[in-house]
């Protein structure tokens, strides 16, 4: 249950994110994700969509250096204290995160986090067997 999300490198100057973001509007490319890290030179854009081979395309193709990587995406309570649950049973596991990011708040009720680190398998066995939800790149697509 993996999920593929893209990754965008972005040089970090005015109207480059704003170029970018326009490129994938009119190729009908929605972002159902966005989270950006930058220096000051550059910015990494990671993001899931739903079309994820044919957007890799439309970006390198428009100049930009884009990959996919796979990813979990969990559902937490939305309650203090959840995500350090999950992330507590991932640690005691020997799981190491790289990054995280929050996309989608369910009105109070879910919190859905997307989380990458280079033992996804063990992530995702760990995460299965302590029952903490997982998302399919389809259900993810559908929020």
């Amino acid at each position: 249950m993996y999920v593929k999300q893209i990754s965008v490198f972005i040089e970090n100057t005015p109207g480059r994110l704003a170029d970018f973001t326009r490129l994938l509007g009119d190729h009908q490319i929605d972002l159902i994700s966005l989270s950006i890290a930058d220096t000051t030179t550059f910015g990494i854009l990671r993001g899931i969509v739903k079309d994820y081979d044919r957007a890799v395309d439309v970006i390198n193709q428009a100049g930009y250096t884009a990959c996919l990587t796979d990813v979990l995406t969990i559902e937490v309570p939305d309650v203090p204290g959840a995500l350090a649950k999950v992330l507590g049973i991932l640690s005691e596991s020997g799981v190491s995160i790289e990054y995280l990011y929050s996309f989608l708040r369910d009105g109070g009720k879910e919190a859905f986090i997307i989380l990458r680190t280079e033992q996804i398998d063990k992530a995702y066995e760990t995460l299965k067997h302590n029952h903490v939800r997982l998302l399919s790149q389809e259900e993810v697509c559908a929020l």
